[in-house]
């Protein structure tokens, strides 16, 4: 028999918990998201960081104080559950953010369609699938905390290899052997850290620790995604205005914007569409190539966090038999 997770407890919704949550992660994502592309001083990205670092220390002063919080953040000292939480956010915050620039990188610097972009991330979804089917098999043999740190190690060096690799002229080559790096990574990681969380729970709480599990993704990759995108759209726009600079100003400013402003606005260009374009596309790959290297930064602190703070944890006794 499959036994019960239900919590049985009967207590109203932490309302005050749910909204200034809500207003951290808004807050932060916002700030983040504006930061690279406003600058770090400007009005928006302070007022969007200030307000979620605010409700975030809200959010942790108030569940300390409620009987039945929304997320006991007492529990965040199990360094099982911490680091897994952690581990996670990143790792799913570098894979979402890697997908928000792989697309444009595929349609716009290569030329592809949409069906063959999705048939290029397949040697990633490749490596990933059963790695992280075999993951609690290698995580019983050499410890939980050695799995992640050889996920996250091997996740950084695909991260490196793109960031040093990726080429207009180079293609899909040049990236193919960081994907399959961070598919490998990603799904040695992934199964161990969702473990660390739910078996730092009892049985009833299992609830609260497939939430905190979704929740620690969802967050992660709304950072993610706010984060490289704003990242390699400042550092996209910083290469394209020597080019676009004595342009008419209604032309330029698309083009600024993003590639795809720059395919909308070479046909208006004449002869000088081409050069534009070929422009876009090497400022496109060196906006991503800092990306890249940012995401290598959330990896190195990730690997250590978990070298520091992760799971005491031995070979299970399934390693010996």
């Amino acid at each position: 028999d499959v036994p019960t997770t239900s919590e049985d407890a009967d207590h109203g919704y932490d309302d005050g918990g749910s909204i200034l949550s809500s207003l951290a992660i808004g807050g932060l994502v916002l700030g983040i998201h504006e930061g690279p592309e406003r600058g770090w001083g400007d009005w928006l990205t302070l007022t969007g960081l200030i307000i979620g670092a605010v409700a975030l220390v809200g959010f942790v002063v108030w569940e300390l104080r409620r009987s039945n919080p929304l997320l006991d953040v007492r529990l965040f000292a199990d360094r099982a559950l911490a680091s897994g939480t952690l581990t996670l956010m990143l790792v799913f915050g570098i894979m979402f953010g890697m997908f928000l620039v792989l697309f444009p990188f595929f349609q716009a610097v290569l030329g592809w369609s949409a069906l063959r972009s999705a048939v290029g991330l397949l040697p990633m979804a490749l490596a990933m699938m059963p790695m992280s089917t075999i993951a609690p098999q290698i995580a019983a043999r050499i410890g939980r905390r050695a799995t992640v740190l050889a996920g996250i190690g091997i996740m950084g060096t695909g991260l490196v290899l793109m960031a040093l690799r990726a080429s207009v002229d180079g293609g899909y080559l040049s990236v193919l052997p960081g994907l399959i790096g961070l598919g490998l990574g990603m799904g040695l990681t992934m199964t161990p850290s969702t473990e660390g969380i739910t078996e730092s729970l009892p049985l009833e709480k299992q609830g609260v620790a497939s939430a905190l599990n979704d929740t620690s993704r969802e967050v992660g990759g709304a950072v993610g995604i706010a984060l490289l995108g704003s990242i390699l759209s400042a550092g996209y726009a910083s290469q394209i205005e020597s080019v676009t600079e004595t342009l008419p100003e209604d032309v330029a400013e698309p083009i600024n914007d993003g590639i795809g402003g720059a395919f909308a606005m070479a046909p208006q260009l004449g002869e000088q569409g081409p050069a534009v374009l070929d422009a876009a596309r090497h400022a496109f790959v060196d906006g991503w190539v800092q990306s890249m290297w940012v995401a290598v930064g959330m990896a190195a602190f990730a690997f250590a966090y978990v070298a520091l703070r992760g799971p005491r944890s031995s070979p299970s006794p399934l390693s010996t038999t």
